[in-house]
């Protein structure tokens, strides 16, 4: 079978306060690794509360635009590259996004779930006041409230992304366990036109999925979804493209004979 073109179209540099990456060397190496497109999809997370380590999640939207555009033009004769962003739902946040994405030309826009209730899942002090369980499903709860305030984006990020830090990952996770509301998320994504992305993450994680499970990706499908997206969530050089022939597996077992790239908002399907 042949390899498909692969879009890395899930990615951070330097404008992303976890990335201590320069836009340029990410666009290089992504090239080294012979891609036929990336999406760089910045985090930007108003109203983020603050972090042990200091992290600031806004977001210079001139700057990286300008950036982004430049290094367009230098290196429009070897790759392509989309201007993107990674929005941190918050349901309160709702107006503010519709106000940013209808001002901003934009080519993809992800909406993910970092904070549940104001709390990052990230830090061991949210699981301190919670069981796992009741963490996860918190966590799935808080995705159905952001999606009915504010669902203007592409897809979904990393929807099972909480247990890539919960105290034993996804040891005592599966689709079965939480299939209530995880399908109650992918028919409201479905309805909303609204797609879901496979992010291998969780692969670099060390969690032996991505983030969605596979039997989350397989439902997505069975359900009726098609806008499917592919995304390293590469903070630095070497995780790009990280575990994309396995992605591209995954997604083919699961009834999916294409996945999505988006320019100017539109939707490109692209043969696997």
């Amino acid at each position: 079978m042949n390899q498909p073109a692969y879009w890395d179209c899930h990615m951070h540099s330097e404008f992303s306060s976890d990335s201590p990456t320069p836009m340029e060397e990410m666009i290089r190496a992504s090239i080294d690794r012979h891609l036929s497109g990336i999406c760089f999809t910045e985090h930007l997370d108003p109203d983020f509360p603050t972090t042990p380590d200091g992290l600031d999640f806004s977001l210079d939207i001139p700057a990286y635009s300008r950036k982004l555009r430049k290094l367009q033009e230098t290196y429009r004769d070897k790759i392509s590259i989309r201007f993107g962003i990674e929005l941190g739902l918050q349901p309160h946040l709702g107006e503010y996004f519709r106000s940013l994405i209808s001002s901003n030309s934009f080519d993809f826009v992800i909406g993910s779930s970092h904070l549940i209730h104001g709390c990052d899942p990230y830090y061991p002090e949210y699981f301190r006041h919670c069981s796992e369980a009741e963490g996860y499903r918190e966590y799935f709860s808080s995705i159905l409230e952001n999606l009915s305030a504010f669902d203007g984006m592409d897809v979904y990020g990393h929807i099972d992304y909480i247990v890539r830090y919960g105290p034993n990952k996804n040891r005592d996770y599966s689709y079965e366990k939480y299939r209530d509301i995880l399908d109650e998320i992918l028919l409201t994504l479905i309805r909303k036109h609204v797609g879901i992305e496979v992010n291998t993450g969780g692969l670099h994680y060390g969690l032996g999925e991505p983030n969605p499970c596979t039997d989350v990706i397989r439902r997505y499908r069975e359900l009726g979804g098609e806008i499917i997206t592919i995304g390293s969530d590469a903070h630095t050089p070497e995780k790009i493209a990280w575990e994309f022939p396995k992605a591209t597996s995954i997604i083919r077992e699961c009834g999916f004979r294409y996945y999505t790239v988006f320019e100017n908002r539109k939707p490109f399907f692209i043969k696997l």
